[in-house]
């Protein structure tokens, strides 16, 4: 790499080590499932598609609209009883959200005219629109959810671009090293780290770099089992089209529908399938990133090299700090032939977490394998749909009757794993038999293939529902960590109490709800989801308030042996315990990379160090 004053030098192309392009399918090109103007689809101030949200439907009840899911069309009759017993809500108390913003509403674009006139004759897509520029102004914290509901952003994205092409990200660079502007990578919008929220103090032209419009697959190469795509293709159009052609990558984080490639690059993406198909670290062959110092990437396409520290490790979880990853070759896979659900019910929380441990031990676990506690369990036992039978009623009378009575299971303490097994026939009720035996040691009884489904499936939901908690005062959020297995319990037990404490402390009126599960499981721990909400009635600074009880949470976590994240990263929101997390030397060598590639600043976002 070299750089001549403010240009960016050409790359050099990459050596394709004696691979052999007659064997590359070329795939045809496809619209992504996410249009380029967000809003025609997705809601403005919350998660999702505008088609599919919670309601409290006419007769009272909690309703989730839309076509899109399972759940959609359904009505859960238990979820309202549970929000008033669980977090006090009334239904004669509701909050709705601001209107719509408009053009008067959002800060007027720092325009840098000198930028804007090489940017049109390079013929880049570009917009200033007040929409296209505060729909790419935020991530889905609760603090930035909570602006677009009630508030109004301070400072937000002056331009937004859509390059199509690894060369025009270049352009793009290269423009912006010229004029000092500021660029923001984004993917599909989904962070929870305050990682795209553009910096108060930063006084430049910022441009949103959006790579959505490079959502192609470039080639898959079957010998290899490999796959070559552009960043910005979001993860069910990934999946979709790799299927078509009898592949997968097996990558399934929980934002999967909309999250990007190159996001999960970015961020050192975790997905729910990992213990076969590994983490987004384990999947990549070879990366592209332009930075101001021009494109970094390695001479060939292998799946391991000795070559001194792994170039790669500086671009994963590089947060948009340090360039734009445009392009990424991933292991694939065959479509397996063979998917089964299952769950597993648990006497209590500790004997799962046992259990779990004992299957990662075995090196048995299945393609997921998650644990909830008896509180996420009530929770996901409200959510279920209004769809039963009167035989199926019969059934779950006749299980909840052998769990209780004859089995002698306490329903306020049981815990339920949600099982997928993906493979061959063979290996798949070769795999269920040693798992289930497993469970059985630690008192685990099997709880059917239905509820591993259903369990499954609200992954994809679960995120709509603290839109509905908004409008009738509920603050909720998740955060997550990694854990040690003997620590596990500790922790758990530790941050609930402190969240539950935190909140009586600070003269919450009414119950906290704390739940954890545990998600992914490894040789030597766990990591640990936790969702918390409270009904914040009777206080004038809600965010404020959850801010600094999710801080006490998040020093709880690390004084119990946890880290900062397991696969949310860093972003603004966490940057201030990750001198404690790497030390400072540590610290100092993500600034003297930071400074080495980009001396101006350009990739501005102010995430994990800040360089002023």
């Amino acid at each position: 790499m070299k750089k001549t004053g403010a240009k960016i030098f050409k790359e050099v192309n990459v050596v394709d080590c004696g691979s052999q392009t007659d064997r590359k399918i070329s795939m045809e090109e496809k619209a992504p499932t996410i249009p380029k103007r967000r809003q025609e689809l997705l809601k403005w101030n919350g998660w999702g598609y505008k088609d599919s949200k919670f309601i409290v439907n006419k007769d009272e009840h909690v309703e989730f609209t839309g076509d899109r899911y399972k759940l959609s069309g359904h009505v859960m009759p238990s979820l309202r009883e549970w929000m008033i017993k669980t977090i006090g809500i009334s239904l004669d108390h509701r909050v709705q959200s601001q209107p719509e913003l408009t053009a008067a509403d959002i800060p007027a674009p720092i325009k840098n005219e000198a930028f804007l006139h090489d940017l049109r004759n390079a013929r880049i897509s570009h917009s200033d629109d007040s929409q296209d520029r505060l729909f790419r102004a935020h991530g889905h914290t609760l603090h930035e959810v909570f602006i677009l509901r009630e508030g109004r952003f301070s400072r937000i994205p002056d331009l937004v671009v859509w390059p199509t092409s690894h060369d025009e990200v270049i352009k793009v660079v290269e423009l912006a090293c010229k004029h000092n502007t500021v660029i923001i990578p984004f993917g599909g919008g989904t962070s929870v780290s305050n990682a795209i929220e553009c910096p108060k103090h930063e006084t430049r032209m910022i441009t949103s770099l959006d790579t959505s419009q490079m959502n192609k697959i470039l080639w898959i190469d079957e010998k290899n089992m490999t796959a070559h795509c552009e960043a910005g293709i979001i993860g069910q159009d990934l999946e979709r089209r790799l299927d078509e052609k009898g592949f997968c990558t097996g990558h399934e984080p929980d934002s999967m529908e909309f999250s990007s490639l190159g996001g999960w690059v970015a961020t050192r993406a975790s997905g729910m399938k990992k213990n076969v198909y590994g983490n987004i670290e384990d999947l990549i062959i070879h990366l592209k990133m332009v930075t101001p110092r021009g494109v970094i990437e390695k001479s060939c396409q292998v799946p391991r090299m000795s070559s001194g520290p792994d170039i790669h490790h500086f671009m994963l979880g590089s947060e948009g700090t340090l360039g734009v990853v445009t392009e990424v070759t991933l292991k694939i896979r065959p479509v397996p032939t063979c998917k089964k659900y299952g769950s597993i019910v648990f006497p209590n929380f500790e004997q799962g977490v046992d259990c779990l441990r004992e299957i990662a031990k075995q090196r048995c676990a299945p393609a997921s394998i998650r644990l909830m506690d008896n509180e996420q369990f009530q929770f996901g036992h409200a959510l279920k749909p209004d769809t039963s039978t009167l035989f199926s009623s019969f059934v779950d009378g006749i299980k909840k009757l052998y769990i209780t009575k004859i089995k002698g299971f306490d329903l306020t303490k049981i815990a339920v794993a949600t099982l997928l097994f993906e493979g061959t026939s063979d290996e798949v009720a070769s795999q269920e038999k040693r798992v289930y035996e497993i469970a059985a040691n630690f008192g685990g009884l099997p709880g059917g293939e239905e509820n591993g489904e259903r369990g499954y499936m609200l992954t994809f939901v679960i995120a709509y529902i603290r839109d509905l908690g908004f409008e009738y005062y509920v603050v909720a959020e998740s955060f997550e960590t990694s854990v040690p297995w003997d620590r596990v319990l500790d922790l758990c037990r530790n941050v609930k109490d402190r969240l539950h404490r935190e909140c009586k402390d600070r003269g919450i009126q009414f119950p906290s709800f704390a739940t954890c599960r545990v998600t992914q499981t490894y040789d030597s721990g766990a990591c640990v989801y936790f969702y918390f909400a409270f009904n914040y009635r009777g206080l004038t600074n809600p965010v404020k308030v959850y801010e600094e009880i999710e801080a006490s949470a998040r020093d709880e976590i690390l004084a119990n042996g946890g880290s900062i994240s397991h696969h949310h990263g860093v972003g603004k929101l966490r940057k201030k315990w990750l001198p404690q997390t790497i030390g400072d030397h540590g610290t100092g060598i993500l600034k003297a990379i930071k400074e080495y590639i980009d001396p101006d600043n350009i990739f501005g976002s102010d995430n994990l160090v800040s360089m002023l």
